[in-house]
């Protein structure tokens, strides 16, 4: 019934298996691959007849978790997997990226790849098993897909590249000071496609040497895939691309020197404009059956690159007149907000982002329910892209994989120089406005978010800069575009962004839309980069030096530890004890399983209020010192008094007074304030005090020449 084929090969101290022929049989292609024991279903489907007016590729790939995967049901009311998690998002992403550009230019056939994680063993992130999966199914579909890829991640610990490292080592990242790298790389037999990573201040030549170790180590995987489809895979799809060259002569002919007028704007939107008028115009001038042509837009961008791209290669001269090493004017300013508890206007030429900090308590964190496990997270990096800040009118939505992808690029790019939480008990929130955009809005979020946050007073261990790369490819010829625009990226081979510190990198992102790039090219764009990072970090401490003054709007957050068996008495039964020091200090407080108290709030006396309570609960009273108390009862033989916390202790009647005392209520009355000292523990433990060792009006020791 079923003609299953399966292939296994032992790669990173675990067997990858993929197999096809008994799953999901009506797709094009279905692949289940498994890593160890985290399975990914990944099936592809593509029309058989090309969309009508489409002049790009409308690919989509989509990549769920579902949480039986790891013997879980999912949170919430509805008991069901809802809308795709920011991870299902950045994974998605992350396997469109290399397998885009592998398609054959102008395949308008709408395609599908989805990929489903089956099982997870916690150990084995499904996102690099997903990838490879979609790799086979698009390879055994038939498409016209100029495959395969392979995929691997790599660690950096201990000086050593280490191959496809455990979930819990990279979800630990900032925690494990020998693990400095989560790096994602993808690529064909010949050639880097793509790269992701968090990184912990690694320098240019660590970075690409993990990149290139993860391309090696990616080998054996494609050879796999290969083996499977010699096997299994369909015949290709009769598929031509159309030919438009006829139509381009005619639309370079009428158009080009209109096109190179309209680039030789250096304002955005007046090149906009100048554009725009440029295609109305060539339109115009064609005959309606050319007009009609579905391949005309896929003319004029032939065009436009012919024309920026021949223009950079042969006078090294860009759209806005730079040469391809100069980072646009920066101007940095911080304390823009008033009532904000950080705030910076990042410019960058005619890209603008505005950065806002918000810092929180424990009760802000962001809960993670994940496939591996629940957690929490006190550093969110939210960014948003309004249509106006591209002059457009446009629908407002929800955050899409644009806005959850570059938020999560600048996240990388900044947690690495976060403070441990131990030395800054706060949630951090940054939130970037894009105001402005023409390319590399996710590096001004990073150089924004910096400044935000150190004009919030956030204690961070250097400031991060990032810059947008950019490259032009003909043949052997290329040029690497430093701080690209808009346009450059629409228009050029390569979209790398870097950001870092002046010590090292701390994220990495490449995008490439051709067959990949060489070592010799990735080394040198990595090499412009560092030259650019170390001008914008240089143009940011104009701005902002070191960590600015606290907001007074922020929250006050002090922490204290109370040994682990001290946390019940703090808590108290059904968590009384704990409301009645937030109600009496009005200070809010959080207890963690360790003992660490945050006690958080404005106001400084109310978090010494709620310190002195919890420490009058959890520290013990020490012999020979003098504490103010309150006598809470008279007896024949003494007085009891309330001298520290709750905890009472005995003044006997001959300790009371140098002076002879017939019956405590001679001298005192219940509610009367008095200093006692603590002279120590009677056999049975009970405390004894002493008052007549005190001078009651200065609290001071009596010495015996006095008494």
């Amino acid at each position: 019934m079923f003609n299953e084929i399966k292939k296994s090969i032992e790669w990173g101290g675990e067997t990858l298996t993929l197999e096809t022929g008994k799953v999901a049989r009506q797709a094009d292609a279905t692949v289940i691959a498994t890593l160890g024991e985290t399975s990914v279903l990944c099936a592809v489907v593509f029309e058989k007849k090309p969309k009508a007016g489409f002049d790009f590729f409308p690919l989509t790939v989509h990549y769920q978790e579902k949480y039986y995967a790891a013997g879980k049901i999912p949170g919430g009311f509805f008991k069901r997997e809802a809308r795709p998690t920011e991870k299902e998002t950045l994974t998605a992403r992350l396997i469109d990226r290399p397998i885009r550009p592998l398609f054959v230019p102008g395949f308008k056939h709408e395609t599908q790849v989805i990929c489903t994680v089956l099982s997870h063993d916690l150990e084995n992130d499904p996102d690099v098993v997903a990838m490879i999966a979609a790799s086979a199914a698009l390879t055994l579909s038939g498409a016209p897909f100029r495959g395969p890829i392979g995929c691997a991640r790599v660690g950096y610990a201990n000086g050593e590249y280490v191959l496809n490292p455990a979930v819990d080592d990279m979800h630990k990242l900032r925690e494990n000071p020998e693990q400095r790298l989560d790096l994602v790389v993808a690529g064909t037999k010949d050639a880097v496609m793509m790269v992701e990573s968090e990184a912990y201040e690694l320098s240019e030549d660590e970075m690409l040497g993990a990149v290139n170790f993860g391309h090696q180590a990616m080998q054996p995987v494609i050879d796999l895939i290969i083996d499977l489809a010699e096997d299994a895979a369909k015949e290709p799809f009769d598929f031509q691309a159309p030919d438009y060259s006829e139509l381009y002569a005619k639309v370079q002919k009428i158009g080009e020197i209109a096109m190179r007028t309209a680039f030789a704007n250096t304002d955005k939107q007046e090149r906009t404009t100048a554009i725009s008028a440029a295609r109305t115009m060539i339109t115009e001038s064609l005959d309606e059956e050319d007009q009609a042509d579905a391949n005309l837009g896929s003319c004029f961008k032939k065009l436009e690159s012919a024309v920026v791209r021949g223009d950079i290669l042969k006078t090294g001269k860009r759209i806005d007149g730079r040469d391809l090493s100069t980072v646009r004017p920066i101007v940095s300013e911080v304390q823009f907000l008033p009532r904000t508890h950080g705030s910076a206007l990042f410019t960058r030429g005619e890209t603008q982002a505005l950065v806002v900090t918000t810092l929180g308590t424990g009760d802000d964190e962001q809960m993670i329910d994940a496939l591996n496990g629940t957690y929490k997270s006190n550093f969110m990096l939210h960014y948003n892209f309004p249509p106006y800040s591209v002059g457009e009118a446009g629908r407002m939505m929800g955050p899409g994989r644009r806005e959850i992808g570059h938020g999560k690029l600048a996240w990388r790019a900044l947690q690495a120089v976060l403070p441990a939480a131990t030395d800054f008990p706060y949630t951090i929130r940054v939130v970037s406005e894009i105001t402005e955009s023409n390319g590399s809005s996710s590096m001004a979020s990073v150089c924004g978010g910096s400044l935000s946050m150190m004009d919030a007073g956030v204690p961070l261990k250097a400031p991060v800069a990032g810059v947008a790369m950019g490259l032009i490819l003909e043949g052997e010829e290329f040029a690497v575009l430093t701080d690209i625009l808009g346009d450059e990226d629409h228009l050029g081979d390569m979209d790398f962004k870097v950001a870092g510190t002046e010590n090292g990198i701390t994220s990495l992102q490449m995008d490439i839309k051709v067959a990949g790039i060489t070592p010799e090219i990735m080394g040198k764009a990595l090499a412009q980069a560092k030259q650019g990072r170390m001008h914008i970090l240089g143009e940011m401490a104009n701005a902002l030096t070191s960590a600015g003054e606290f907001s007074v709007h922020a929250p006050r957050i002090e922490t204290m530890t109370v040994p682990t068996d001290k946390i019940r008495e703090v808590i108290g039964s059904g968590g009384k004890v704990i409301r009645e020091i937030v109600e009496l200090s009005g200070a809010k407080v959080d207890i963690n399983d360790d003992g660490v108290i945050k006690i958080a709030s404005p106001n400084g006396d109310a978090i010494q209020k709620a310190h002195d309570m919890i420490h009058a609960i959890v520290a013990e009273p020490e012999i020979g010192h003098i504490y103010t108390g309150k006598v809470v009862k008279l007896m024949d033989f003494g007085a009891f008094v309330n001298f520290f916390g709750k905890r009472d202790g005995l003044v006997h009647v001959s300790q009371l007074s140098n002076e002879r005392v017939n019956h405590p209520k001679d001298i005192l009355t219940e509610g009367q304030e008095v200093k006692v000292k603590l002279m120590g523990f009677d056999d049975r433990g009970k405390v004894r005090l002493s008052m007549k060792v005190v001078d009651q009006e200065t609290g001071k020791e009596i010495s015996k020449e006095e008494a």
